[in-house]
């Protein structure tokens, strides 16, 4: 990675035009992927990302450029451009910048680092899903079974004398089952990943997460059609939390509300939210997906406490959105790659537990729906109107779970939403997913307990 003599003499340069902060962000990376189609291995991939990505600020002004050649030159060549943008050159660049070496203490443990396992393995890991997905039913017609891991190595160095190093490890297992009857086709899904090597597959098992997408394709194959209409809902734990993630989490973000385009922007100390709801971002949770020991500004992550019964407590907060609120970073700022420019993003996102007792949430609804895994869906991040999908869906009839239904969707708005989960249950659980922004694709995890909503639209058909 780069000197502090390069660095310095870089981030001097930054500052000819009067800029008042300079940042550098270095980046290594080290991608791997396996995908085994119908018990065969269809590629294996391997690939190195390397670049260097500048910003500089003036007052509330900021401007980004990268490029992938570290030498000293073109790096003050790529700072005097950038420089540039955002004024004229007030004076040769001044003395280098001091930099004080940050050392940090991980939070996340790795055993077996990625590059030192063999593709053997982790194509024995593939098989083992495969297996657990095809030999569930004689209709399940194709399984996908994806492998990936990343090794990312970074360097995050500023004009306030930051210099700090930082290797993030991430591993994960993606399972598709295709279920058919006739020309009807259904889709399970399972994605599991965390914050480590392949040690993660001494806890995770992969054939039963085969099994399960298998099983969800299966049932829903056999499943009726959803009827649409206002009903009371319960959207149970783990990947249910997508919701709150796309329709609340978001419109938590600095760089929506810091520009007014959030429903929660100047509502810090108000209700939003049912007294039963308090929602956490955590960046700090050991070796979880969407967790960091830093955040991509070099600040260390934390649990950033965003609703607590019902009351807004606070935002995620990047640097330059933080600028805009007068507020202080929340070790919030993230981005996929040197290739893109940081601002706030989720981390760990999730709904905190409750004291209802989720056999008590299904015997309340005297017809419902319980959605049990939700898939994908669609949101409006300036007035958190949702729509998402309902990979498993069951009616509910006079508090018993009857029988199975496709075709399902839930239609809102996220203040709403929040303001009629009228239970919480006591089972909280996460789900893994990558998160799509203007800083890029990065990965992060959505939870919840099983929640119960009075009412919601259920899309059917």
């Amino acid at each position: 990675m780069l000197s502090k003599n390069i660095v310095s003499e870089v981030l001097a340069k930054c500052l000819v035009t009067g800029g008042d902060f300079a940042e550098i962000f270095e980046e290594d990376s080290i991608n791997n992927s396996i995908s085994l189609v119908d018990g065969k291995v269809d590629d294996a991939i391997g690939g190195r990302i390397y670049g260097i990505g500048i910003r500089i600020f003036k007052g509330l002004n900021s401007v980004y450029a990268y490029t992938n050649n570290n030498n000293l030159n073109s790096l003050l060549e790529t700072a005097y451009r950038a420089a540039l943008a955002l004024g004229d050159v007030k004076g040769e660049a001044g003395n280098s910048i001091v930099l004080n070496e940050k050392s940090i203490t991980t939070i996340h443990p790795i055993i077996y680092y990625p590059k030192a396992v063999a593709y053997d393995r982790k194509i024995a890991i593939l098989k083992s899903a495969y297996n657990g997905a095809k030999n569930f039913n004689n209709e399940i017609s194709q399984v996908i079974a994806n492998y990936g891991d990343k090794e990312q190595n970074v360097l995050i160095a500023n004009t306030e004398g930051l210099y700090v190093q930082d290797t993030r490890i991430r591993t994960r297992l993606g399972v598709s089952a295709i279920a058919s009857k006739g020309n009807e086709n259904q889709t399970g899904f399972e994605g599991p990943g965390r914050h480590t090597g392949i040690e993660m597959f001494e806890s995770v098992n992969p054939e039963y997460h085969g099994r399960e997408a298998a099983r969800v394709a299966h049932t829903m194959l056999h499943a009726k059609n959803c009827p649409a209409g206002n009903m009371t809902v319960a959207i149970d734990n783990g990947f249910g939390g997508v919701i709150f993630h796309e329709a609340c989490g978001h419109s938590l973000e600095a760089s929506a509300v810091a520009k007014g385009n959030s429903v929660f922007a100047n509502k810090l100390g108000e209700q939003i939210a049912s007294t039963k709801v308090t929602a956490i971002d955590d960046g700090t949770v050991p070796n979880a997906w969407g967790s960091l020991n830093i955040d991509d500004e070099g600040h260390k992550t934390q649990k950033n406490i965003l609703i607590e019964n019902g009351i807004l407590k606070g935002y995620m907060i990047d640097k330059l959105n933080g600028r805009r609120m007068n507020m202080e970073s929340t070790g919030s700022s993230r981005r996929q790659s040197y290739k893109f420019q940081p601002t706030s993003r989720m981390t760990n996102t999730y709904i905190a537990a409750g004291d209802d007792n989720t056999d008590d949430i299904i015997k309340s609804i005297e017809d419902g729906l319980y959605a049990k895994k939700l898939g994908g869906g669609s949101v409006n991040p300036v007035t958190g109107e949702f729509n998402f999908a309902v990979q498993e869906g069951y009616l509910v009839k006079n508090g018993v779970i009857q029988e199975p239904v496709r075709g399902a969707s839930l239609i809102g708005k996220g203040s709403q939403v929040l303001m009629d989960i009228d239970m919480v249950g006591n089972n909280l659980d996460v789900g893994q997913g990558m998160c799509g922004s203007s800083s890029g694709s990065i990965p992060t995890n959505v939870g919840q307990p099983m929640i119960r909503v009075k009412k919601m639209t259920v899309g059917g058909r």
